[in-house]
Parts: structure tokens; C-alpha cells; sequence
């Protein structure tokens, strides 16, 4: 008998499914290059850059009872967050950032039926890259309707998109990675057109950043609309990213479900209690938010005095839509020991952080742009 590991016969092993071969691997934000002279700045990520509030520290090192299991349906900060947000606590499923939370939403919602029919799941694209790896992880379809071209939903587009196979729809609002967010009126307005036993995902990530008076709601359209999902997040504003802790907001028939979904024990009890300790503090988060603003407002303002047309900044970022030229802008980003976001041959995304970095972005946006227009002249 021939030795199996001497074999000149191919050994085939463990083989994944098939959908994993055509999923792009999700793309972190890499760090920034350490440059002689430069104090390095990582601007790559939709991080803040600005550490939890000492309270919520402390209340992250007296979490030790990590011997023990968390409370799975995060007891305490459902109970915190109901009178804030104005919802039943038992509205509230909690999940591992807002991306375990929207994986827990396909899981219960997406996904390739007994007939093999598989559910349609709507969204926008460019949007967050995250989105077309869980949904079709999750068995499900994806439907990409382009962005307009000033960054923005094509609300009839999607529209036009659903058919008796849509299942979800997600709404990504600010946008990730262009930064426009989405008004009231045009969302009540596909909300209207779009069959109401399709699940409309309201992913509200960067909420917080808005300053837009007309800007959607979620928790408000969830409290008028049986189908609508509000997804939040303690990753941005809270600046709790490391800790995985967001959650859902909608009526019992849906959350009833996303219960049975839920990875059990998702949420730790150390991030419970450092969102529970936020969550307490919200007047100094809202004060944190309100700088960091002011400093994407700086830099919006210095862009547009450049010459750069770019799309409404409602987030913690603004995009660059370089097209081709994304790439050597990464590259001349790293030498100045800067880390952006690049997407190959659509754009740039750059995060808002310290001011030093984004000082230093400034100057080399403004340099970049001078090259691009004495190439076009």
C-alpha cells in the first residue's frame, strides 16, 4: 500500500464554499508608515481619535469578573439606553459592533431558501465593503445600486431594484466611505414604495457626526414603520471601536427573531459596562463629537478653498474622489507617514483625527491637487 503523504496523487482537503473564492477579503485600515522626523498619524480608519472618557475607563478596569459569562441580552445597558432613545429596552438586541449586530439581522432575515431561491438584499454601492461579504455569507444576494454622482443613495434606483425576492434593504446613512447622509423626507418616500415585508436597515454608524437638520432618523422612522431597523454603534463617537458593541433598535415581531440569531454571549461584559459607563456620560460624548466636527468643518472648508469638489461630509471623514489617481495619493500619503483609505481607482477616505495629521493631509491635498490640475492645463 502506497504511502497517502508520499503520494504523487493531489491531496484534497477541507474544500470552503464556493462563495468564499469570490468574496473580497475585508480591508482594515492599514498604519501609518514610521518615517524618520514625522510623527505618524493614522487617518485610515473611521476611528476616534480620542480615547474613552476617564469614567468609562474606570468602569472598563473594574469589569474582572471575566471568569464568568456576560449577561447574553446585555440586561443593564438595554435598560440604560430605553429611556434615552425613548423605546422599550426589550426593542434593543445588542450584538459585537454594529457589523455583528447587522450580521445577526442577515442571519435571521437573508439568506438561500428551502427552494433554493435565494433572498435579495439591497444597498448601495460604493458603501460600506463589509456589506457584500456578510450578506453573501450569509446565503443572501447582493443587489448594488450605484451612487450618485455627487456621493449620495439613488433612492428610486433602489427602488427600482427590489423585487418579490428582496428581503433587506440597508440604507447607509452618513455614507461610507462618500459622507452624505440621507433626509427625512426622501427616505419616507422610499419607504413608501418598497413593499412592507421587505426589512429596511437604517445603518445610522456615525449618527452622532450629522449636523444636518433634515437628516434622517432611524429610532423615529422605527417608531412609525413596522419594517424599518435602526443599527447604532459605541465604535464612533463613543470611541469604544476595540470593544465590538453596537445594537438594533426595532419592534418586537423583528427583535424576537434577531433573538433566536444572536451569537450568544457576543458582547463582553467589559464592553457592556464601558458602553453603559458612555452611554452615562452622553453631554461629554456630545462635547467630544462637537470638537471633532469643528475639525472635519476645518478641514471641509480647506479643501473647498483648494479647489476640491467633494461631497457632503456628514460623518468623521471626507472622501477624495481621485478616480485612477487614489493610488499614488496613498503612496505619496504614506512617505509623510500619513495612512489614508485608498480605493483603487474610485477614491480616497480620510478619517478625521488629530490636528496635526489633518494639517498635514491638508498640505498635501492642496500640493496634490495643484499637480492634477497642471496635468489637465
Amino acid at each position: 500500500m502506497s504511502d497517502p503523504h508520499t503520494s504523487s496523487l493531489p491531496v484534497i482537503g477541507p474544500q470552503p464554499r464556493p462563495v468564499l473564492n469570490q468574496l473580497p477579503a475585508y480591508a482594515a485600515g492599514k498604519p501609518p508608515v514610521t518615517v524618520p522626523g514625522l510623527t505618524p498619524y493614522k487617518l485610515s480608519s473611521n476611528e476616534n481619535p480620542l480615547p474613552p472618557l476617564p469614567g468609562v475607563l474606570e468602569g472598563i478596569a473594574s469589569a474582572t469578573a471575566v471568569n464568568r459569562y456576560p449577561d447574553t441580552l446585555c440586561t443593564d445597558l438595554r435598560n440604560e439606553l430605553a429611556p434615552l432613545l425613548n423605546v422599550p429596552a426589550d426593542d434593543i438586541v445588542t450584538g459585537a459592533g454594529s457589523l455583528g449586530a447587522l450580521m445577526q439581522v442577515l442571519a435571521a432575515y437573508a439568506g438561500t431558501n428551502d427552494d433554493g431561491v435565494q433572498d435579495e438584499v439591497v444597498y448601495p454601492w460604493r458603501s460600506f465593503e463589509a456589506y457584500p461579504i456578510v450578506v453573501e455569507l450569509a446565503g443572501a444576494k447582493s443587489v448594488q445600486v450605484p451612487l450618485t454622482t455627487d456621493g449620495r443613495h439613488d433612492l428610486v434606483a433602489m427602488a427600482d431594484a427590489v423585487t418579490q425576492n428582496t428581503s433587506v434593504v440597508i440604507l447607509c446613512t452618513p455614507n461610507n466611505p462618500t459622507g452624505p447622509s440621507l433626509r427625512r423626507q426622501e427616505v419616507e418616500e422610499f419607504i413608501a414604495s418598497v413593499p412592507k415585508d421587505v426589512l429596511i436597515v437604517v445603518d445610522e454608524a456615525y449618527l452622532e457626526f450629522i449636523t444636518d437638520p433634515e437628516a434622517v432618523d432611524g429610532i423615529e422612522l422605527y417608531r412609525e414603520h413596522l419594517n424599518v431597523l435602526s443599527l447604532r454603534t459605541f465604535s464612533k463617537a463613543h470611541g469604544l471601536a476595540n470593544l465590538r458593541i453596537g445594537y438594533t433598535v426595532a419592534r418586537p415581531e423583528v427583535t424576537k427573531r434577531l433573538r433566536v440569531a444572536a451569537t450568544p454571549f457576543a458582547v463582553s461584559t467589559v464592553a457592556e459596562r464601558a458602553a453603559l459607563e458612555s452611554v452615562r456620560r452622553e453631554e461629554e460624548v456630545r462635547l467630544r463629537v462637537k470638537g471633532l466636527v469643528a475639525e472635519r468643518e476645518r478641514v471641509v472648508e480647506a479643501l473647498t478653498r483648494q479647489g476640491w469638489e467633494i461631497p457632503e461630509a456628514q460623518g468623521n471623514f471626507v472622501w477624495l474622489p481621485l478616480g485612477d489617481k487614489a493610488v499614488a495619493f496613498g503612496a505619496a500619503a504614506e512617505k509623510r507617514a500619513l495612512a489614508v483609505r485608498v480605493f483603487p481607482g474610485e477614491g480616497v477616505r480620510v478619517s478625521i483625527g488629530e490636528e496635526g495629521g489633518n494639517t498635514r493631509f491638508l498640505e498635501l491635498a492642496g500640493e496634490a491637487l495643484a499637480k492634477l490640475n497642471a496635468v489637465e492645463a
